[in-house]
């Protein structure tokens, strides 16, 4: 038993969680400049897994502005002082450039000695701020759709009914065919209205492999497209179960697989292909709720590309790039991952559109 003012030592085990609970990526660096200790924001940042990057010299890892950020390192822990620039720009392994923040900071640990690196990147705090925004943006939308469905479908109501009782009092029958439109317009507006408010039942949560609603919606999209469309899968086996709705995910990952489908249509200088690849990313940040564990789906195609004026209100209600198009089917999509607690995302650029859905994998969730 511990006296009442006797502090508490956290195990090993405790303070290990803790560290892989930081949004911060962390790296402890030796004197010989090899990575000792990586947290798991560290193995999301750097696109590599903890056995790969352990033992490894830090110059393999990433460069700033070109130059090895080794050399850096060593001379940091030859004075022995802290140093911290704000965004960097560090390229990793991959090719990929990141910007961040970063901190670094020498340790002595008996005749060891150690360089504590901490990365925050920017990249992501802009995005967690930009998707903050479109989910309130989304909200307001279906805030006033809500309204402006519930005073279009009153006298849509009155209107039908006034119809149908026109058409039994009317003596020559071959006028019933103009109540029959009224009545039929009427219907149509409402059915319209209805598919503006997306999904309105809550969804019903049950275990579900992720790949095995990914493999209906392909199989649904290769009958559609007649086999004209090469499908292409790279997914990650380990991810777990999540928690949702298998019937609104396959509508939701089926509307935005049809509109890559329906946007391969435009081009014919190569082969259409669509590419769906999963990871599973940890301690990740979805507007102001971040998770243990989330489900990354990706949905690739190599199409012509939306046009930028229309790439940042693809997901609000009748917005289409497409003569034809309703611009229901990417809203319905977003409203169904919203459900979940999930959120979808697009970029694109000719010959290449990318449209991102997340799902968090555990039920529960830490707000910021």
């Amino acid at each position: 038993m511990h006296a009442p003012n006797e502090p508490t030592h956290l195990s090993a085990t405790l303070e290990q969680r803790l560290l892989d609970y930081l949004t911060t990526a962390v790296l402890v660096v030796d004197s010989n400049l090899l990575i000792r200790y990586v947290n798991s924001s560290a193995e999301m940042l750097l696109e590599l897994s903890s056995p790969r990057l352990l033992g490894t010299p830090v110059h393999q890892l990433f460069l700033e502005s070109g130059k090895p950020l080794a050399s850096i390192a060593g001379a940091l822990l030859a004075e022995g002082n802290p140093f911290t620039k704000r965004q960097a720009t560090l390229t990793l392994p991959s090719g990929n450039s990141i910007s961040v923040d970063y901190t670094a900071t020498p340790v002595q640990e008996g005749a060891e000695h150690y360089l504590l690196l901490e990365l925050q990147p920017m990249d992501r705090l802009l995005k967690i701020s930009r998707e903050a925004s479109i989910m309130s943006s989304q909200q307001n939308s279906r805030a006033l759709i809500r309204g402006l469905a519930h005073e279009i479908k009153n006298p849509l109501g009155g209107l039908r009914g006034a119809a149908q009782l026109l058409a039994k009092e009317l003596p020559d029958p071959a006028l019933q065919d103009y109540t029959d439109i009224i009545i039929a317009e009427a219907d149509r507006l409402r059915n319209l209205v209805d598919r503006l408010l997306g999904p309105h039942k809550l969804p019903q949560q049950k275990p579900l492999n992720i790949h095995e609603v990914l493999e209906r919606v392909i199989g649904l999209v290769e009958a559609e497209s007649a086999g004209r469309i090469c499908f292409e899968r790279d997914y990650d086996p380990s991810i777990p179960d999540l928690r949702g709705d298998k019937s609104k995910l396959i509508q939701a990952a089926l509307n935005v697989m049809r509109n890559a489908m329906q946007a391969l249509t435009e081009t014919s200088d190569r082969t259409p292909t669509i590419l769906i690849s999963t990871r599973v990313l940890r301690q990740f940040t979805l507007g102001d709720q971040r998770h243990r564990l989330v489900c990354c789906i990706n949905i690739v195609d190599n199409g012509p590309g939306i046009p930028s004026e229309l790439l940042q209100s693809i997901f609000f209600p009748m917005v289409s790039g497409r003569a034809d198009g309703t611009g229901l089917g990417l809203s319905i999509a977003q409203s169904i991952l919203n459900q979940h607690k999930g959120l979808i995302e697009c970029s694109s650029e000719p010959g290449e559109t990318r449209f991102t859905l997340y799902l968090p994998v555990e039920s529960s969730h830490e707000p910021l």
